[in-house]
């Protein structure tokens, strides 16, 4: 305190770590694991980014995939299930240990047989992961997909000291990662976590000699810290009004507030088995009455952007078909939707909208929804806003109990693939009687598309990105025509940095990387 004060009455305020080359940054963030086989969080994610190295990863700025501890993007067979990945030389762990194709064949076998949270992801998708060479590795899958190169980008499957590390279902080292990243980890504590720059860094080595990550137990303490001049850097999760005076403070006090539009999606998952909803006409209206600019300007201040896709504007697939379909608010389209199901003021639609209780922006979304639908239609719709706390939520989604629910996304991997398939998508089930199994049963919508399980197919097994794109055209115009979803909103990311750093940056996947900030 003592330190922080010194430099508040000093004319010019200078960070508390000034000449130290280390960053202070600071986040409301919570981690309870740093293994890579068992992390599975946003901020957990972060962190290992700047730890750790994967095959492959996303250039700076871009959503365009790159070779990291890969030499080049992989060989794929005509039948699309080996992958075979040129691996990088001179390469070595915090440990000192080398790195090979039998070390990444370790680190990727833990990762599948272990069972960590996100093992998921690989192991319904891989046969074998062998070294064919010391510096070869191959990889057969079980069944074609198009975007695994993007899924070998995922956070956890890096790479990992086969000498820190065992492959044993259940065994997990959460405070605790030894990788090949820029960073290596040095102390792990429950408000502090201390990052090194690593010296037998491979890469470009970070402009600063390391991180320090300060964990706050609410935003207001961050917003406090960094206005002070605390931390360095502020990450996640500021809330909407703070992020607006940081906004509006920022000329003032030279603050620097990088946004971009994240990766992150909120929509509406529409159960099809569950009366009105299961007439194609009440989901129509409910997605042409929708206000996504009042939701931006009343509650997010802008800070999220209309979405009118599951797929997000940051991807190349994206096509808005819900503003071609059905704008936003469009009254005259309601109505004549509710008019042909058959209802009308003296027999109005009534449908329940459940949200979750601890998320109050969610509440905050649902009460202006539910207000807007009354004001523009009257009585011809009618929304009995419900809530339950986000756990129980998930434990019932596919049990069928919710007309309608409010929910987000974070993709797990960053392709169309991930916002298609794990909503629309139907292993078991038929048109008549909906989905029995698969990622729509899971989602509580139980929607059921051979012609969508069809192009979902064709997606995986094509190598051509054209031809992707023109598959993923296809499954928007089916999602906007059968409305088993309605895309609401896309969320904004925010890095708040201050007037002594520099290098600072966001990127789509919500990583920071943490070594290219550096103090003025």
């Amino acid at each position: 305190m003592l330190a922080v004060s010194c430099h508040r009455s000093a004319p010019d305020l200078r960070s508390p770590t000034a000449g130290s080359g280390r960053i202070t940054l600071g986040t409301t963030a919570t981690i309870n694991t740093l293994d890579p086989a068992d992390a599975y969080g946003t901020f957990p994610s972060s962190l290992l980014y700047n730890l750790s190295d994967r095959l492959y990863t996303y250039k700076l700025g871009t959503t365009d995939l790159e070779p990291q501890l890969a030499t080049a993007l992989p060989i794929v067979s005509t039948d699309g299930l080996t992958y075979t990945v040129p691996l990088r030389k001179g390469v070595v762990f915090h440990d000192g240990t080398s790195f090979n194709a039998k070390a990444m064949a370790f680190s990727l076998q833990r990762f599948l047989q272990n069972g960590g949270s996100p093992s998921f992801l690989l192991s319904d998708l891989v046969e074998t992961v062998k070294p064919t060479g010391a510096y070869e590795l191959t990889i057969k899958l079980k069944k074609p997909f198009a975007a695994f190169p993007s899924l070998l980008a995922f956070s956890g499957a890096c790479a990992v000291s086969p000498q820190a590390y065992e492959i044993k279902e259940g065994s997990f080292k959460p405070a605790t990662l030894v990788g090949t990243g820029p960073y290596k980890l040095v102390k792990y504590g429950t408000d502090l976590l201390r990052l090194d720059a690593f010296e037998q860094y491979w890469g470009k080595k970070p402009a600063n000699q390391g991180v320090d990550i300060q964990f706050f137990s609410s935003p207001a303490n961050l917003y406090n810290a960094f206005r002070t001049g605390a931390v360095d850097v502020a990450y996640q999760n500021l809330a909407l009004d703070q992020i607006r005076n940081l906004q509006q403070g920022a000329t003032t006090a030279g603050w620097q507030i990088i946004e971009k539009a994240g990766s992150g999606i909120d929509y509406l998952t529409l159960n099809l088995k569950s009366p009105p909803l299961d007439r194609l006409e009440v989901r129509q209206a409910i997605a042409a009455i929708v206000d996504r600019p009042l939701l931006q300007d009343r509650i997010f201040q802008g800070q999220i952007d209309p979405l009118y896709s599951l797929i997000p504007t940051t991807l190349d697939e994206q096509k808005p078909v819900f503003k071609e379909r059905y704008g936003d608010s469009d009254v005259a389209k309601a109505t004549a939707f509710l008019n042909q199901a058959g209802y009308t003021t003296t027999n109005p639609l009534k449908v329940e909208f459940w949200y979750r209780s601890n998320l109050i922006n969610d509440q905050l979304a649902a009460i202006t929804l539910r207000a807007a639908a009354k004001k523009q239609l009257g009585g011809l719709m009618q929304i009995d806003l419900k809530s339950i706390d986000s756990t129980t939520a998930y434990k019932n989604l596919d049990k069928g109990v919710y007309p309608m629910f409010l929910l987000d996304w974070t993709p797990d991997f960053l392709d169309a693939d991930n916002y298609i398939q794990p909503f629309m998508e139907c292993t078991k089930g038929s048109a008549t009687d909906g989905c029995a199994d698969g990622s729509s049963f899971l989602q509580g919508s139980f929607y059921y598309s051979d012609r969508a399980n069809q192009l979902i197919d064709q997606s995986r097994k094509t190598q051509n990105p054209t031809t992707r794109k023109q598959l993923f055209t296809e499954l928007q115009d089916v999602l906007g025509q059968d409305v088993p979803f309605i895309p609401l909103w896309q969320s904004k990311d925010y890095l708040f940095t201050q007037k002594w750093i520099q290098g600072g940056s966001l990127e789509v996947t919500q990583k920071v990387p943490f070594w290219t900030l550096r103090k003025a």
